[in-house]
């Protein structure tokens, strides 16, 4: 027991926790943000598109309600707004995070300074250098 307890010390002093528990913050937060980028910015224009098409109401009823219980079916139709919900979201998340990384190396790439023109006494020590070097 004590074993695992210093273990989980270990784990947590490190920094992998705090990190990990940042992350999902981070993660939570935008979520938050992408869902309102599919729900109020994306999903307007291409319901206009596709003249709202919504496929919650399609399902296959197995079993019709009766006395002894309510009625049973397959509720399809969400699992297909589910899908193009999540295709829809994944594509909003890969845009924004190709967009950050192209930021990212653009930052990386900021150009080299030009090197400089070494001063005149070591010139001049190099110069005497490779003469004596050829002798």
């Amino acid at each position: 027991m004590k074993k695992i307890i210093k273990e989980f010390k270990d784990f947590a002093i490190r920094g992998n926790f705090i990190d990990m528990a940042v992350g999902i913050i981070i993660g939570g937060a935008f979520g938050t943000i992408v869902n309102s980028l599919v729900k109020d910015v994306i999903m307007p224009p291409l319901g206009l598109i596709t003249g709202g098409i919504d496929f919650s109401d399609k399902v296959w009823i197995l079993k019709q309600a009766s006395e002894s219980g309510p009625q049973i079916s397959l509720n399809y139709g969400l699992f297909i707004n589910s899908v193009i919900s999540f295709l829809i979201v994944a594509w909003a998340i890969f845009v924004v995070i190709k967009q950050i990384n192209l930021l990212k190396a653009k930052e990386e790439k900021k150009p080299e300074p030009k090197p400089t023109e070494p001063p005149a006494d070591i010139k001049l020590l190099t110069e005497i250098r490779d003469i004596l070097k050829n002798k």
